[in-house]
């Protein structure tokens, strides 16, 4: 069963993913004798230099119709897509969860669903974490996403008004982290990759010739690349997420890079997710859960070229 969605995979008990032994290659037979960094930019040079050619190749009359005929099947297709998932609705009804009950907890600590608690200091560390995180958004993060944004018309910040994580849900990655690793309350929330985050939407004829320049943009404003996942040939997901820090700080946050179309696909699908991320559904639901993501991300076009941009890990090329 596949249920990871960019935007809310569990923060990793060491704040690092799982790490896989290189694959031996070049000529002394390690992957690491090449830094990431120097690797990523050589592929990174080389898919710039494809994404301009098929720019260039397709006349911007040829890019309109191609897209307005892809948006006229996607309309159709998110017409079918919302009525298998009112069907899905009907055979599973939306489960009523019952508000969690704190009327008996110590003043000052928080308590979750599953029965997550962080007692009074603990949490005031997280909320005291929380405002700082709020306040990098607003002074330096946010600003200079909007700088970036203002560098190319053809493209722009979806859901920008939803930059922030939910403080319940922040608050449970954090209770995680806290719990399977020997960190800080600080530490723990500077870990939340997608406690900031941010969607760029893109026409698809400029798709991944902007996802590229964004890259180096970011990067121009002085943010540090993490992690990137190209999920452009995925079968339960299309777009790219990528992971950020913040050197001054160390906080992460998280940039994804789609199209109208897959973002669309992602907003539809979400709750599907949800349910299958919760591990509360039984087999025939999942079987019927990830039926209905397939279906839906089966009818995203990808972009000329999105599926070249190359994966990034600090870590290396094969940690995931």
């Amino acid at each position: 069963m596949s249920v990871d969605q960019p935007g809310e995979a569990d923060v990793p008990p060491d704040g690092t993913g799982d790490q896989r032994d290189d694959q031996n290659d070049g000529p002394a037979g390690r992957a690491d004798s090449v830094q990431p960094e120097t690797r990523y930019r050589q592929e990174y040079d080389a898919e710039l230099r494809v994404a301009a050619a098929l720019e260039k190749s397709v006349t911007r009359q040829q890019a309109a119709a191609r897209e307005e005929a892809a948006a006229v099947k996607w309309g159709e297709k998110v017409e079918e897509g919302r009525w298998m998932w009112g069907e899905y609705q009907r055979r599973w009804p939306p489960e009523e969860r019952a508000p969690v009950d704190r009327s008996q907890d110590p003043a000052g600590s928080w308590r979750g669903e599953g029965n997550r608690v962080l007692d009074a200091a603990v949490n005031g560390r997280v909320e005291a974490a929380c405002d700082r995180l709020a306040e990098l958004e607003r002074d330096r993060i946010s600003p200079a996403l909007r700088a970036v944004e203002r560098q190319d018309p053809d493209r722009h910040l979806v859901c920008f008004d939803r930059r922030l994580k939910d403080h319940d849900r922040l608050k449970e990655k954090v209770h995680q982290t806290i719990k399977e690793s020997n960190r800080s309350p600080e530490q723990a929330v500077s870990l939340v990759p997608d406690a900031i985050r941010y969607t760029f939407q893109y026409p698809e004829a400029h798709y991944t010739r902007g996802v590229l320049a964004d890259i180096t943009r970011l990067r121009d404003q002085g943010f540090k690349l993490d992690k990137l996942k190209n999920s452009w040939s995925d079968d339960q997901y299309k777009g790219i997420n990528s992971q950020w820090i913040n050197p001054d700080s160390g906080q992460r946050f998280e940039v994804q890079f789609h199209t109208r179309i897959s973002f669309e696909a992602k907003q539809l699908t979400h709750d599907a997710y949800e349910r299958l991320r919760t591990r509360q559904a039984d087999k025939f639901e999942e079987i019927v859960l990830e039926a209905f993501q397939k279906k839906i991300t089966a009818e995203v076009p990808a972009p000329p070229g999105a599926d070249g941009i190359p994966d990034f890990s600090e870590r290396g090329p094969d940690a995931r």
